[in-house]
């Protein structure tokens, strides 16, 4: 199983979780069975490139994405691609994969996306 954090810097165990996913430079994947850790670049078109953040992680074979927060639209376009979602991920990309391991993540639902999270518009 693939594991992916949003990265605030260049990724890795002891980055810190990024606060805006579509928006973060990096994300850290660490997969379970190898417990490699491996970054991929955000090159979505929030940065300038092409595809939605989802789609870019699903065809790195991602499985499970852990967020400080995110909006209905951003979970929707996971379950899309089969990716399940987390919310109330803090710390490092380590403390934050560490407390989903613990079983101390919720699963986002539409409930409580967006309940931690600073939306600028509208939904």
């Amino acid at each position: 199983m693939k594991i992916c954090v949003p990265s605030s810097g260049k990724g890795g165990l002891d980055d810190l979780v990024g606060q805006h996913f579509g928006r973060v430079p990096t994300y850290t994947i660490k997969d379970t069975e190898t417990n490699e850790i491996g970054t991929i670049e955000n090159k979505s078109e929030h940065m300038g490139g092409v595809g939605l953040p989802p789609e870019l992680l699903s065809q790195a074979g991602v499985n499970v994405m852990l967020c400080g927060g995110l909006g209905n639209k951003a979970v929707q376009q996971f379950e899309q691609f089969g990716i399940e979602v987390y919310v109330g991920a803090k710390g490092t990309v380590g403390e934050a994969i560490m407390a989903w391991e613990a079983g101390n993540l919720p699963k986002a639902t539409r409930e409580n996306a967006c309940q931690s999270h600073e939306h600028h518009h509208h939904h």
